[in-house]
């Protein structure tokens, strides 16, 4: 299979140069689908992923995972066509999953400064579920802005506009097979394999 993974792409006008490699991103979601198999062993969970961004994230870390769970989808918009978020999270798609009682497991592309997945965790819990959990591909914790535990984390990375693998720059590049981040942020910063955090590890809930 040829997947799309050139070393550099144009989107939107703006260079971006590979960040994140398939290889990176593959043995990642190994490590990480293990680790869900482990610790939700007979817990029968629903995965949740949050559209539109972690649709490719979903379907990649799902064929690592080899207990019986569930699968639904819950759209939110935040960024609109911009670089940054917006501040505000508008709800375009509710869940068809009934979530009374069980483990719920959270599917998100990006992590920054907290607003959509606190938003996402806020609603799930109004529907009385037996426990929440968050994984995200990507942390940025340094944009953290409001309070939020993150479970699970593929990589941390600085505070970067990233595009590829689900993620978009106004709708465009998310077939892209790696991650990328505009040139002249590329050597701004390291990537850093995530691990299992608790909350101890969230930053507190700032206003903007």
């Amino acid at each position: 299979m040829t997947f799309y993974e050139p070393e550099s792409v144009v989107c939107n006008g703006s260079l971006f140069r590979l960040y994140i490699t398939k290889k990176q991103l593959d043995e990642r979601i190994a490590e990480l689908g293990e680790q869900l198999n482990r610790d939700y062993k007979d817990k029968k969970p629903i995965f949740i992923g949050i559209l539109n961004g972690a649709f490719i994230f979903l379907a990649d870390l799902m064929r690592h995972v080899s207990i019986p769970c569930e699968v639904d989808f819950f759209k939110l918009s935040s960024y609109g066509d911009e670089k940054v978020s917006s501040g505000h999270v508008t709800e375009r798609k509710d869940l068809d999953a009934d979530v009374a009682g069980r483990h719920i497991i959270l599917i998100e592309d990006i992590v920054d400064t907290g607003l959509s997945m606190k938003y996402m965790v806020d609603r799930i819990k109004e529907k009385d579920p037996a426990s929440v959990s968050v994984v995200t591909l990507l942390h940025k914790p340094d944009a953290t802005k409001h309070y939020v535990s993150v479970d699970y984390v593929g990589f941390q990375i600085p505070t970067l506009f990233v595009l590829g693998y689900g993620m978009d720059y106004a709708q465009e590049g998310r077939n892209l097979a790696q991650i990328y981040v505009i040139e002249d942020e590329a050597d701004n910063g390291d990537v850093i394999s995530g691990k299992k955090i608790g909350k101890t590890d969230s930053v507190d809930d700032n206003d903007e």
